[in-house]
């Protein structure tokens, strides 16, 4: 059985079709990337598969049970993380109260919360408010509160957003991390080569349709995606 079953899933905005008849299997352990130009509905599908919107057609389905009509908070409770791609942390808070304060919200135990705000190495920044940490370093810290109720799966918006290049390594090699720990991943992101670095298995997303699905190295050569999406990148750094 996947963990996440999405199956025709259809989301228009006004006069706009945003997804078109998606379809999509993720299995345990997988980092999937959905990668693709702006406006390809990248964000309308995660914050659809989250329950922030809702679909006229189609079923999304977490380890055989429907999503449909249930708020984020359900979600999570039946095994559903997200970070999105808005800061999420407190930032009038610690790093320590932030994880702790999760914790508290998860039903979780305190002491988990504190080791893995030291597995994504912010032991030191324990005493730091929010507000004074790096963007990778809150990042960081958003990936350690969203993995404390042990989600079956984890969404995740824009990751690399902001981050300089050695704290995106970094953040590239706790998704993988993740994974090892039976945590499924789902992320979107326009930095390429981070987000293949980080996945199994690629999807190109485009005009709300999954165009090409592949593993890294053949989402790379595929002609498809260098015409419609790598190609801007060519004889450029990778930037966005």
């Amino acid at each position: 059985m996947s963990v996440l079953s999405i199956s025709n899933l259809s989301v228009t905005r006004g006069k706009l079709r945003v997804l078109s008849e998606l379809s999509l299997e993720v299995s345990k352990g997988e980092r999937v990337g959905i990668l693709g130009p702006s406006g390809a509905g990248k964000s309308t599908l995660f914050r659809t598969i989250a329950g922030e919107d809702e679909p006229e057609k189609g079923d999304i389905t977490l380890q055989g049970e429907s999503l449909l009509g249930l708020r984020l908070y359900e979600r999570a409770r039946r095994g559903l993380g997200y970070i999105p791609q808005e800061p999420s942390v407190l930032f009038e808070l610690t790093v320590e109260a932030n994880l702790r304060a999760f914790a508290d919200l998860a039903n979780a135990d305190a002491a988990r919360a504190l080791d893995l705000g030291k597995v994504v190495g912010l032991e030191s920044r324990f005493s730091t408010l929010a507000k004074n940490l790096s963007a990778g370093e809150r990042r960081r810290l958003e990936f350690a509160r969203a993995v404390i109720p042990k989600p079956k799966l984890l969404l995740c918006d824009e990751p690399w957003s902001g981050i300089d290049p050695q704290g995106g390594d970094r953040l590239a090699a706790l998704i993988r991390d993740l994974s090892a720990d039976g945590i499924t991943v789902i992320l979107a992101d326009h930095h390429v080569e981070e987000a293949l670095s980080a996945c199994t298995r690629a999807c190109l997303l485009v005009d709300g349709k999954i165009v090409v699905d592949a593993s890294p190295e053949e989402f790379r050569r595929d002609p498809i995606v260098r015409k419609r999406y790598l190609s801007r990148w060519e004889g450029s750094d990778g930037a966005d």
